[in-house]
């Protein structure tokens, strides 16, 4: 999926226009079929960092139409890599190539169908580790993180491995010390690219998990230190996967079903105020006070928004006015008439007792641990910017104090921003859509 000269990077700054200038390693989508002789589902992880429904269809359409695999049996993760591109909005930070995209979903059904047509005799092992110590939630001091790993491992009849799918949960960012124009999976590609060349014949798939609001520990963001989280992660995925229990029931099952979440509607006011300081800055080239208004929250760390600008400020402050312009652009058109909920999709696939659930969304933590809790299975796999792209989903804490994830996730994906309720709404589909398909 390795795209062609000229397409953009995503996800570092605004109207920076990152095009790759190398590539340091290749992207790709690597796909897993899971047939029990009745049922089939199908896992492909590709090397993006936002895919949306529309890309998700595609690829189920164009798969589906080669193999006897049913839509919602198809899931897709993005890997959220920030040196790729992305094939959904994300407003400023990235834009869309419609060529690339188009080909990219072809590649990724492309996958899906080779798996299909490779498919042979084989049993499934499912394991966990806990990742500790390498992670860090950016939001609050100590904060939680999910540090639970999961990997699923598929054997031949000689019980040589096959293929092995890791999940675990951070942003993938820490290759940015390296180049920020440069091409790669970054993390998720150097942990897959590992386990390949220690068991030899696997394909390994990488599946993000809910990293909404969790980095790599910041002493790692440097050419000396980057590679040491993905050595770390595949150490104790290797333990993992040693261990693994056998799944006894050759039983295949997946489930997709639509939820609703709720959104708040963007006040005429608010959306005055940040037209109202970029048409000001823009014509005045007055940074006083700059972060103190629509930039407050324009990146996670918005003092630091001009290193990306080789330190010039004013080009950062016309960058941040520029996207205000934009997105009040948009949000003007239909403020007062659209609906203020957001539907998306959630989907579960079980094999046996092992199961994942897939939602579209970077889920934050807290999040994610009540659907552990809930679930009551310590080995599930939680499936992040998975078949849709709704941007972050914040818990409530992150709402109320309007942050990023809140405030300008929503701006740069077209939205309406999230409420106190729309995490809970997300949690409680992911769980129907599990006892769904524990029941079936």
């Amino acid at each position: 999926m390795t795209p062609p000269w000229g397409v953009e990077l995503a996800g570092w700054g605004y109207y920076l226009g990152r095009t790759w200038q190398r590539v340091r390693d290749h992207t790709a989508a690597t796909a897993l079929v899971l047939d029990d002789g009745t049922e089939a589902a199908a896992l492909v992880a590709v090397d993006l960092m936002y895919a949306d429904a529309d890309f998700t269809r595609e690829i189920r359409r164009l798969a589906c139409a080669a193999t006897g695999l049913r839509p919602e049996s198809i899931c897709v993760g993005s890997s959220h890599s920030h040196s790729t591109p992305t094939v959904a909005q994300i407003r400023g930070a990235g834009e869309v190539d419609v060529d690339y995209r188009t080909w990219a979903a072809r590649q990724a059904a492309t996958a899906v169908i080779l798996a299909w047509k490779q498919r042979v005799p084989a049993c499934l092992s499912v394991g966990k580790a806990e990742v500790n110590g390498w992670t860090f939630n950016r939001t609050r001091a100590d904060g939680p993180v999910d540090s639970r790993l999961g990997v699923w491992r598929v054997d031949d009849r000689e019980g040589r491995p096959l293929a092995v799918v890791v999940n675990f949960q951070a942003h993938p960012v820490i290759a940015m010390s390296l180049g920020a124009d440069e091409l790669s999976r970054d993390n998720p590609g150097e942990i897959t690219d590992i386990l390949e060349a220690t068991l030899p014949g696997v394909t390994a798939l990488y599946f993000q998990g809910s990293c909404g609001d969790v980095n790599y520990d910041d002493r790692w963001n440097n050419p000396a230190g980057c590679h040491e989280p993905g050595r770390a992660v595949v150490g104790l995925a290797l333990q993992a996967l040693a261990s693994a229990r056998l799944v006894e029931e050759a039983r295949v099952q997946a489930v997709a079903q639509t939820v609703v979440l709720p959104t708040r509607r963007w006040t005429r006011a608010e959306i005055q105020t940040d037209r109202d300081e970029a048409e000001y800055r823009l014509r005045t080239h007055d940074t006083t006070g700059w972060l103190d208004g629509l930039a407050r929250a324009c990146v996670n760390y918005p003092h630091r928004l001009p290193e990306r600008y080789g330190g010039d400020v004013n080009q950062a402050v016309r960058a941040v006015c520029r996207f205000g312009v934009g997105w009040t652009d948009d949000a003007l058109k239909d403020v007062d008439s659209r609906p203020e909920t957001l539907t998306t999709e959630v989907q579960a696939v079980r094999v046996g007792d092992a199961f994942l659930v897939a939602n579209g969304s970077e889920l934050f933590t807290t999040l994610a641990l009540e659907t552990r809790r809930q679930w009551g299975r310590d080995d599930l796999m939680i499936v992040g910017y998975a078949n849709d792209s709704i941007g972050y989903v914040p818990d409530g804490y992150d709402i109320e104090r309007r942050s990023y994830a809140a405030t300008q996730s929503p701006k740069f994906k077209n939205q309406f921003p999230f409420t106190t309720a729309s995490g809970d709404a997300l949690v409680q589909g992911m769980l129907d859509v599990l006892h769904e398909v524990n029941q079936s």
